[in-house]
């Protein structure tokens, strides 16, 4: 009688390996799928916002408005080196070398500080208000970079814009009311100088990113607010 040659049958510990090994592949992909979707809905819920404008435009008032309004973090370089200061750290006191006459902190030394401070508020978040950085094209690129390692962005640059004779007198007022030793007519005067030297040039930097908005800032607190929301809302 001619035998014929039947085709391999898997044993049942075969099929059940190889049941196995299906199920684990699926539940490997569903779970990478899981995982591509929760970065995607943090990546368009998160809304890290660069605030911008010369001293005294009103950054820290406008940051305190969006903060309990949108609930987002805040991460200002001027707090965060004064607390440095008060504490009389080495870095606040290499810092206060620096503010004392005008200048801007090194990029190395914001970049490492803002990028502390960022972890600390985790995954998930809302958003985080960039308040005092980044100053220069080299820092922009610096906080992209940051951000670019960790999935994240920057969703808007939100510039506050005011006439400098009015930066002057709220400046001069508010060195009156505070006791800060930089808020005094001739730092100022040197601290407009550098910020349009070397920092109103990332405006236009924005303007390539695609990530520029232009806010009046002269006006009521309600008004300017009112057109932050609309920028906000729209990204």
């Amino acid at each position: 009688m001619r035998q014929i040659k039947l085709p391999h049958l898997p044993s049942d510990v075969e099929a059940r390996k190889g049941d196995y090994m299906t199920d684990l592949w699926w539940r490997q992909a569903r779970k990478e799928n899981y995982v591509k979707q929760d970065q995607q809905e943090i990546n368009i819920q998160m809304k890290n916002i660069v605030i911008f404008g010369a001293p005294g435009s009103g950054k820290g008032t406008q940051s305190d408005l969006m903060i309990k309004h949108y609930g987002l973090g805040h991460i200002s370089t001027g707090d965060v080196l004064r607390n440095e200061i008060k504490k009389g750290t080495e870095l606040g006191k290499t810092a206060q070398s620096y503010i004392d006459k005008g200048n801007l902190i090194p990029d190395e030394l914001m970049i490492s500080i803002l990028a502390n401070v960022y972890d600390s508020y985790g995954r998930g978040h809302k958003g985080v208000i960039f308040d005092g950085f980044p100053r220069t094209i080299p820092q922009a690129e610096a906080l992209k970079k940051m951000l670019d390692e960790r999935g994240d962005r920057v969703a808007a640059m939100i510039e506050l814009d005011v006439p400098e004779d009015e930066l002057m007198k709220r400046l001069i007022l508010r060195g009156q009311q505070s006791g800060r030793a930089d808020d005094n007519e001739e730092t100022i005067k040197k601290r407009l100088v550098v910020y349009h030297s070397q920092t109103q040039p990332l405006i236009e930097w924005y303007k390539q990113e695609g990530l520029h908005h232009h806010i009046d800032g002269l006006g009521t607190l309600e008004r300017i607010f009112g057109d932050i929301q609309k920028v906000i809302e729209s990204i």
